[in-house]
C-alpha cells in the first residue's frame, strides 16, 4: 500500500497544501488565498483565522481530488512566512492580528534595543542584526503601543506554528523558523536567555523548539473533523519558508547554492558550520537539516523590478501579448537577447522598494545610470535583468568571502523560466545555473521533512536524493568577462548615492505630508 506525505505552507498570500507519494511524485497541490491589510503606512497585518480556514480548505481539497484514504498519509510537515508575531491569551485565543514579516513599524524599537544590548553582542547571540521585520522588536512595540494587549499575552507563536496549534493543540516551533525571531541563539540552536532577559520576554511565552524533521505533535480530534485527516497523524517541526524551499530544491549540502527569483530575490547557501557575516549583511539561520546552518541574502525587488518595468513602461508588449501566444515577458526578453552584455554602458540599480542585502537601507531607490540616445527599450530591459543579477551576486560574494564554495546555483521562481536570465545569472555568478524537476518549493520541502520524521526516508539528504533531479544546466559563457568588468562599476554606485537617497526621501516625505 503506497505511503503519502502532506506539506502545508502558510504563505503571505495563501495557504498551500501539497500531497506527494513516497517516491516524490506530486499527487495534488491546492492554494487557498487570503488578504493582508495595511492599517497605516508601513504596516502589514493578517488575521490568523484566515490562515487556519485556508489551510483546512486546501487540505480538504487535496484529499477530495486524490481520493487517498487519510490513513495512508504518514505525516504532515509545516512551513510558512517567517518573523510574524502571533500573540495568544491563556485560553489560546488570538489577541490581535499578526504583525507580518514585511511590517516596518518597529524601526525605533530596533534602534533602541540595539543601543541597549550592543550591535556586536546582538550579532554574536543571534547571528543577525535586529531588523524591523523580525519578531522581537514587534513584541517591544506591543509593550509600548498596545499595553492592554501586551498585558494579556500568554503565548507567542510564528505563523506556521499557529496553524500547528490549531491542528494539534500543541505549542511548538522549529530551529529554522525560530532563528528569525532575534530571540534565538542560532549557534547553540536554542532560545537565548540573554536576549530574553534583555528584552524582558518571559521564556514561558515561547514554544518548545525541535529540529525540523522531528515529530512534535499529532493531529487532534477537532482538526481531524475539520480537515479530513486521521486523528493521531504525526506532525513534524517543519521549517521557515526559505529553509523548506531549500529542502524542496535539494540545497542540503555545502557547495550548493540557490537563487530564487520571485518578487523578492533570495540567495541561500547551506553550511556545515555556523558562520556569521561580521557586519550582519547576511542572515545566519539554522537549516532544516539537523546539525547544519544556512546563510541567506535577500534583495527586495528582484522579479518585482521586472514586473514594475513591464507594467510601467511596456504597454505595447502587454497589448501584443493579449493578441498572440507569447507573454509580455517573453517578448521583452527576446528583444533584450539582441543587446550586447553590459547594455553599452547602461546600469540599473534594482532598489525600487529599498534594499536589504547588502545595503539595509529603506531609502535606497531604483536608478538607470548611463543612459544615452543610443539606448533603446531592449537596452533598458536587459539592464533590469543584469541589475537584478548583480544585486543577487552581492549576496553570493559575501558568502564566498566566508568560505562557502559554489559548485552550482539552483535557480527557481518566475524569473528562472527565462533562458536569457539564467544565462546572465551564470555569467555574473561565474557558476552554472541549474534547474530541477520540482516547482512546489517550500510546501514540497515540508512534505519531505514529514517523510524523514516518520521514517519514510532515512534523513533529509536521502529524501532529496530520492525525489529531486536536475533538469537543465547553463554554464558561464564569454559574457562572464564582460560582467566582471561592469560589476565593480555597479557596486560603486550605491556608496555614492546613499546620502542623496536619504536626502531625497526626506524631501519627498515633507511634501507628501504637506
Amino acid at each position: 500500500m503506497p505511503t503519502y506525505l502532506l506539506g502545508i505552507d502558510v504563505g503571505t498570500t495563501g495557504s498551500k497544501a501539497v500531497l506527494i507519494e513516497e517516491g516524490g511524485q506530486l499527487r495534488s497541490s491546492v492554494t487557498t488565498e487570503y488578504p493582508f491589510s495595511t492599517p497605516q503606512p508601513l504596516w502589514a497585518e493578517q488575521d490568523p483565522a484566515d490562515w487556519w480556514h485556508a489551510a483546512t480548505v486546501s487540505i480538504q481539497q487535496v484529499l477530495d481530488e486524490t481520493g487517498i484514504p487519510p490513513g495512508q498519509i504518514a505525516g504532515v510537515g509545516l512551513t510558512g512566512q517567517m518573523h510574524g508575531l502571533v500573540v495568544l491569551d491563556a485560553r489560546g485565543q488570538v489577541l490581535r492580528p499578526c504583525i507580518m514579516w514585511n511590517d516596518q513599524r518597529t524601526g525605533g524599537e530596533c534602534r533602541a534595543l540595539t543601543q541597549r544590548i550592543g550591535a556586536q553582542r546582538v550579532l554574536a547571540l543571534t547571528g543577525n542584526p535586529l531588523l524591523p521585520g523580525f519578531t522581537a522588536p514587534k513584541i517591544a512595540w506591543l509593550r509600548s503601543h498596545e499595553p492592554q494587549v501586551y498585558g494579556r499575552i500568554a503565548h507567542v507563536l510564528l505563523p506556521k506554528d499557529y496553524v500547528r496549534c490549531r491542528l494539534t493543540g500543541a505549542f511548538f516551533s522549529d530551529v529554522s523558523d525560530a532563528s528569525g525571531t532575534s530571540l534565538f541563539d542560532v549557534g547553540r540552536r536554542c532560545w537565548s536567555d540573554e536576549m530574553l532577559a534583555a528584552l524582558d520576554v518571559p521564556r514561558a511565552w515561547l514554544p518548545e523548539v525541535t529540529e525540523s524533521p522531528v515529530v512534535s505533535a499529532r493531529i487532534g480530534a477537532e482538526a481531524a473533523r475539520r480537515t479530513g485527516l486521521r486523528e493521531g497523524t504525526p506532525v513534524v517541526g517543519g521549517a521557515g519558508d526559505q529553509a523548506a524551499q531549500a529542502v524542496g530544491t535539494g540545497i542540503v549540502r555545502e557547495g550548493l547554492v540557490s537563487a530564487t527569483l520571485g518578487t523578492s530575490g533570495v540567495v541561500f547557501a547551506a553550511s556545515q558550520t555556523y558562520r556569521v557575516e561580521p557586519q550582519g549583511r547576511l542572515h545566519a539561520f539554522c537549516h532544516a537539516v539537523p546539525g547544519m546552518w544556512h546563510l541567506m541574502g535577500v534583495m527586495l525587488s528582484a522579479g518585482g523590478s521586472f514586473r514594475w518595468y513591464r507594467d510601467t513602461l511596456c504597454a505595447a508588449e502587454q497589448v501584443e501579448a493579449k493578441r498572440g501566444t507569447h507573454s509580455a515577458y517573453e517578448l521583452l526578453t527576446a528583444a533584450a537577447a539582441e543587446v550586447p552584455p553590459g547594455c553599452e554602458g547602461l546600469l540599473f540599480l534594482p532598489y525600487l522598494t529599498g534594499e536589504r542585502t547588502p545595503h539595509p537601507d529603506p531609502h535606497a531607490r531604483g536608478v538607470f545610470f548611463g543612459l544615452t540616445v543610443r539606448h533603446s527599450k531592449a537596452h533598458l530591459t536587459r539592464a533590469v535583468l543584469e541589475g537584478v543579477s548583480f544585486g543577487l551576486c552581492d549576496s553570493l560574494g559575501l558568502m564566498r568571502e566566508l568560505g562557502i564554495a559554489c559548485s552550482e546555483v539552483r535557480v527557481s521562481g518566475g524569473g528562472a523560466r527565462s533562458a536569457l536570465w539564467r544565462q546572465i545569472l551564470a555569467d555574473v555568478f561565474r557558476a552554472p545555473t541549474v534547474t530541477v524537476n520540482l516547482t512546489e518549493g517550500a510546501a514540497y520541502g515540508a512534505a519531505l521533512l514529514a517523510g524523514v520524521g516518520t521514517g519514510v526516508y532515512r534523513d533529509v539528504p536521502v529524501a532529496c536524493e530520492r525525489t529531486i533531479r536536475v533538469t537543465g544546466s547553463t554554464s558561464p559563457g564569454p559574457a562572464a568577462t564582460v560582467y566582471a568588468d561592469y560589476y565593480p562599476r555597479y557596486r560603486a554606485l550605491y556608496p555614492v548615492l546613499a546620502e542623496p537617497f536619504e536626502a531625497l526621501a526626506q524631501v519627498a516625505g515633507r511634501h507628501h505630508r504637506a
